[in-house]
């Protein structure tokens, strides 16, 4: 089944510098991780995308690589009408460095205290 959540198509927030990193990356692997967040936002699957439960539940990393290495891109599934792409690297290794990991969960945790706060003030203003 290809369809996550149809309707409008979801918005994406980018947190920290995961921009400039996808920006930096060879023209090709951006096209390709490009069309998997433009997936994403149609409320499609991506076509290489992995849980990363070591970071929390709901995280996943779109991967693309090339002949010059390995990169990716991780995010919180949609919340509300948003996907959040907390971090974005080129791996140099099998494995994801402790700094990518922790990079990404930090910035998980501040979206997520980000989110209740936006819920509590609109509670108030209620």
């Amino acid at each position: 089944m290809d369809e996550l959540t149809p309707g409008p198509e979801a918005k994406v927030a980018w947190e920290g510098n995961s921009l400039d990193v996808v920006r930096s990356f060879p023209k090709a692997v951006r096209q390709e991780m490009g069309l998997d967040v433009r997936r994403l936002q149609q409320g499609k699957t991506p076509y290489d995308s992995r849980p990363m439960k070591s970071i929390g539940r709901g995280v996943f990393k779109l991967r693309q690589r090339d002949g010059q290495g390995w990169y990716r891109l991780i995010y919180l599934t949609k919340v509300g009408d948003t996907f959040y792409m907390l971090h974005a690297f080129t791996k140099k290794s099998a494995k994801t460095s402790r700094n990518d990991l922790a990079i990404a969960t930090s910035r998980l945790k501040n979206v997520r205290a980000r989110i209740a706060e936006e819920k509590k003030n609109a509670r108030k203003k209620k």
